[in-house]
């Protein structure tokens, strides 16, 4: 390695960032020993103390540490140090009752949600009728008994179906060895299981604001802190990102790059890149939840952070949710092998492993084409309806509201130009059989924006539902003057 002279990061940062990079990408194994201070000098054309500074600050770090024979030994990692918390203890857990209930709203929207003729604006997962219910019932018809196990699956779930994730990411750029491989039940329960299983009560989690994560309180129930960045049309900045103060104890970045939740953006593959260099850097573990990734209507979207990381710090989620169907509840994370091997003690811990049933339907659609087929047709039908909603924003909300066009997932993130209370106008809606996603669900400061879904309502019912919320709020605002 050559380090570069001309750089604003002083030598011996780069040194720091040569040995990590050579520990994350196991060239230096845990357990082996690093070459000596002298020895690492003279291959990277530095002073010895330069050296020195480099290992005292990795051995505060825990990531290498002396040994009294002499040399210096690797004894961790990135995800290896996030992994050394102690398993959790469910019943003092319990019993401390601090899992922080869902918002009033967002308890208000799961109840509504079951409303018989309500319109869901604002649901996040596919209508029934793009749910492939008959395919699904002819799988379940035509089962051999030979070729499905209703026991327990061993810990990081279905051998086969775990085959089947690691050819399907291949394509996307994701190398994903079967044994670093964890099936989850969604994308919800892989947080909850990073939440309780690598992170500290403490910890940071820095993610983009608005985030869909601010609608949950996995992570805040299990005491993490939110530190919110702002985003700019190619997703998070990097610019804040690394000015993010570590001394706060463990930190670790949570982002949806892609068709992200709830504004729909897509984050550039330059800013991608930025945003792994930096994190490389600074050592920051990422979490990248690409469920909507396959959601794509106008092209494809670009590589994934986890396709373009060369280093293991990215912990990567998907989901067969948002294309095949949310109640199969069948998800998955690929990491580091270590930290997939914690997360999947924890899991058994948790569940004793995801429905049987599930996986092998999961395993199923993907092997005979199924998934890849009932995407594509997904892919066509949010075409017509992000469409047909654009339209009729166009006719209703030319004047009231301002947006972008998405270029996949569901949702267009919608800023009313009249200032109006988001409460308000949430009872008002529901009042009038409209089930709305406000902006101060996932940001407080997000007050004058709505989540508006495509993927849910039906064209007869965004006919209702956009010329009335228009009246509603045309209303609201004369009432406030």
């Amino acid at each position: 390695m050559k380090l570069n002279r001309k750089s604003p990061i002083p030598l011996r940062r780069q040194v720091e960032a040569y040995i990590t990079n050579q520990i994350a990408t196991g060239e230096w194994a845990i357990g082996s020993q690093l070459p000596s201070q002298r020895v690492l000098a003279e291959r990277l054309r530095v002073n010895r103390s330069t050296v020195t500074a480099a290992f005292d600050e990795l051995t505060a770090q825990g990531l290498i540490a002396g040994n009294r024979g002499g040399g210096t030994q690797v004894i961790n990692n990135t995800w290896g140090l996030m992994a050394k918390q102690k398993p959790a203890d469910w019943g003092a857990y319990v019993e401390a009752g601090q899992f922080k209930p869902n918002l009033p709203m967002i308890r208000t929207i799961n109840q509504a949600e079951f409303i018989p003729d309500i319109i869901r604006l604002g649901t996040g997962e596919l209508s029934p009728d793009l749910i492939p219910s008959n395919d699904l019932a002819k799988l379940f018809l035509n089962v051999s008994t030979h070729g499905m196990s209703l026991g327990y699956s061993e810990p990081k779930g279905n051998l086969r179906l775990r085959e089947e994730v690691s050819k399907f990411l291949k394509p996307k750029g994701v190398a994903a060895d079967p044994e670093s491989v964890l099936i989850v039940s969604g994308a919800l329960q892989a947080l909850q299981l990073i939440s309780i299983g690598l992170l500290d009560r403490g910890s940071t989690i820095v993610l983009e604001k608005p985030s869909y994560l601010y609608s949950v309180h996995v992570f805040q129930s299990s005491g993490m802190r939110f530190y919110g960045l702002p985003m700019d049309s190619e997703g998070l900045m990097v610019d804040c990102l690394s000015q993010i103060n570590k001394e706060r104890g463990k930190t670790i970045v949570y982002s949806i790059s892609t068709f992200h939740n709830p504004t729909g953006k897509v984050m550039t593959s330059a800013r991608r890149k930025s945003i792994l260099n930096v994190c490389e850097r600074m050592r920051l573990p990422i979490i990248e939840d690409d469920v909507y990734r396959d959601l794509w209507i106008d092209a494809p979207p670009p590589p994934s952070l986890k396709s373009m990381d060369h280093s293991g710090n990215v912990l990567y989620i998907g989901s067969l949710s948002k294309v095949l169907s949310p109640g199969l509840r069948i998800g998955w994370i690929v990491g580091e092998r270590s930290v997939i091997n914690r997360l999947a003690d924890i899991k058994m811990q948790n569940d004793y492993g995801s429905s049987a049933l599930s996986q092998w339907a999961a395993e199923e659609c993907m092997r005979s084409g199924m998934y890849e087929a009932h995407a594509s047709y997904v892919r066509d039908q949010l075409r017509i309806r992000r469409d047909y909603m654009l339209d009729l924003l166009s006719v209703y909300f030319s004047d009231l509201a301002k947006w972008s066009s998405p270029s996949g997932g569901f949702y267009v993130w919608l800023k009313l130009i009249p200032d109006i209370d988001p409460n308000t106008l949430f009872e008002c809606a529901l009042a009038n059989g409209i089930l709305l996603n406000p902006g101060v669900v996932y940001d407080r400061a997000a007050s004058h924006y709505l989540r508006l879904s495509y993927a849910y309502a039906s064209i007869n019912e965004m006919d209702q539902a956009i010329p009335a919320l228009r009246k509603l709020i045309v209303n609201l605002a004369e009432e406030k003057v």
